[in-house]
């Protein structure tokens, strides 16, 4: 008999499920395979099994068949009969346990159990009971159509909301024809590289993408794979050196990707005349500016600051995600676009594009405009502000000669090192338990400054019960003062 897989048990509303594999009569056949089912726990001790006549007449055997395959197994012990209740698998026939794992000692390079990467959110403080309501609230007003075949601009609820709120905190202009929802950062830098094109005439060579000389190495691979060179700009304690467009380095280069609000990962925010700069050079030379404002709401010491878009909406592209504010496990973004971007931005999505759940839009909808969002910011804002304020308080009692820098703003904080300490740090950490990432992979390969030694400290992920162990070993692989 061929391999199948063959369904039965209709008639008792469920699905039974037997792969007839290997040589034997029919009657073999189907006992080795309820065996294999009961042994392996698809069948739990207990299961009701489909009557024999329906059993056969699904699988296309005789009924005799099934009958005696069923006696047998009864007399085997691998299933019970009883006058009016039917066949079921025996209670006392247990699926087979996998072998014990062998324990093998702590070794330094076991996966680390305090956390202290940058990028993640504590996702123990994902607003549940809040984000359960606005989708029971959103999915009681749901029109028919939101359960239908789904629009690539994403859902109108979800734009009208984005509007209004990307308006009023981050000072974003712009309507909601002009939002394209997207999967988050990452999906949307895919569709602008496959928009823009980033290529110039062919006896030029490739248009380069400007990028920060310090930046999320997956992005510059993302970009890489879709045959985009870049570009670094030097940064300082002002964020991009943007003047660096006009120069050789960056020459031909009509786009650039910046993080205005919080450059990452080096911390602080674009400096006024900077972002004036760059808005200035996409418009006289016909340019693009890319805004990633990843993490724009959290800012501790004032107001955020507000979006570069809103100096020009039709030279610059405003993209944002609920990855830092919420969970990345939503996986939902979104792309504020000048005008002229829109078509072909819903054209590369084209129409079995990988979208984000109309639910899910419908719930952060709602969620958005029943202030629920605004108050699960706000207070993550001061939860985070917290966080920062026991890292910089660790650090002066127990290793005040190390500078920190970045802790105005964002999830993370960079900590200075001296010179060559870097990569032992890190290694060291692990020994103490510790998740830890050095500032070395976030450099550019071709950053035009020497590299600067360091930790990327991400102060957002680890529970509360837990970060004050996670400051302590982050303080203890720390080195010592250098004495003169």
């Amino acid at each position: 008999m061929t391999d199948s897989w063959l369904r039965a048990a209709e008639t008792l509303g469920s699905d039974l499920h037997l792969e007839l594999t290997g040589a034997g009569s029919r009657r073999a056949v189907l006992m080795r395979a309820l065996r294999d089912a009961i042994r392996t726990g698809r069948l739990a001790p207990g299961t009701k099994l489909p009557p024999y006549r329906s059993l056969a007449a699904d699988l296309g055997i005789a009924r005799n068949t099934v009958a005696d395959a069923y006696a047998e197994l009864v007399a085997e012990g691998w299933l019970t009969a009883r006058q009016g209740s039917g066949t079921r698998v025996a209670r006392r026939a247990e699926p087979l346990r996998p072998a014990p794992v062998r324990r093998r000692p702590p070794q330094p390079h076991a996966r680390p159990v305090l956390d202290l990467v940058q990028g993640k959110p504590d996702p123990s403080a994902f607003p549940r009971a809040a984000w359960l309501a606005s989708a029971r609230r959103a999915l009681n007003v749901a029109p028919n159509e939101a359960f239908g075949p789904g629009d690539p601009h994403g859902r109108i609820e979800l734009r009208r909301a984005l509007t209004e709120y990307l308006a009023r905190v981050r000072g974003v202009r712009t309507e909601p024809d002009r939002i394209v929802i997207c999967t988050g950062f990452a999906g949307a830098l895919r569709l602008l590289a496959r928009v823009l094109g980033w290529s110039g005439a062919p006896a030029d060579g490739p248009a380069p993408l400007a990028v920060e000389s310090y930046g999320l190495p997956f992005h510059r691979s993302l970009l890489a794979d879709a045959e985009v060179r870049t570009v670094p700009l030097p940064i300082d304690e002002h964020g991009a050196v943007v003047d660096a467009l006009s120069g050789p380095t960056a020459r031909g280069t009509g786009t650039v990707l910046l993080t205005p609000a919080h450059q990452f990962p080096t911390g602080g925010p674009l400096h006024p005349e900077r972002r004036s700069a760059v808005v200035d050079w996409a418009r006289t030379g016909g340019g693009l500016v890319l805004e990633d404002d990843y993490d724009g709401e959290f800012r501790y010491d004032r107001q955020p600051v507000g979006a570069v878009q809103g100096l020009d909406p039709d030279r610059v592209v405003y993209l944002g995600s609920v990855s830092k504010a919420l969970s990345p496990a939503l996986r939902m973004g979104w792309m504020v676009l000048p005008g002229h971007l829109v078509e072909p931005v819903i054209a590369a999505k084209g129409q079995r594009e990988p979208w984000t759940s109309a639910l899910e839009q419908l719930t952060l909808a709602d969620f958005i405009e029943s202030g629920g969002y605004d108050r699960h910011v706000r207070r993550m804002r001061q939860r985070y502000r917290s966080r920062r304020d026991q890292l910089v308080a660790a650090l002066a009692e127990h290793a005040p000669h190390i500078r920190v820098t970045g802790i105005a703003a964002g999830l993370h904080a960079v900590l200075g090192l001296p010179p060559g300490t870097e990569r032992a740090v890190v290694r060291d950490a692990v020994w103490q338990g510790l998740a830890l990432e050095g500032l070395a992979p976030y450099r550019h390969p071709e950053c035009p400054t020497p590299p600067v030694d360091g930790l990327v400290v991400g102060y957002a992920t680890p529970p509360d019960h837990a970060y004050p162990d996670a400051l302590q070993a982050l303080c203890r692989t720390l080195p010592p003062a250098q004495t003169p």
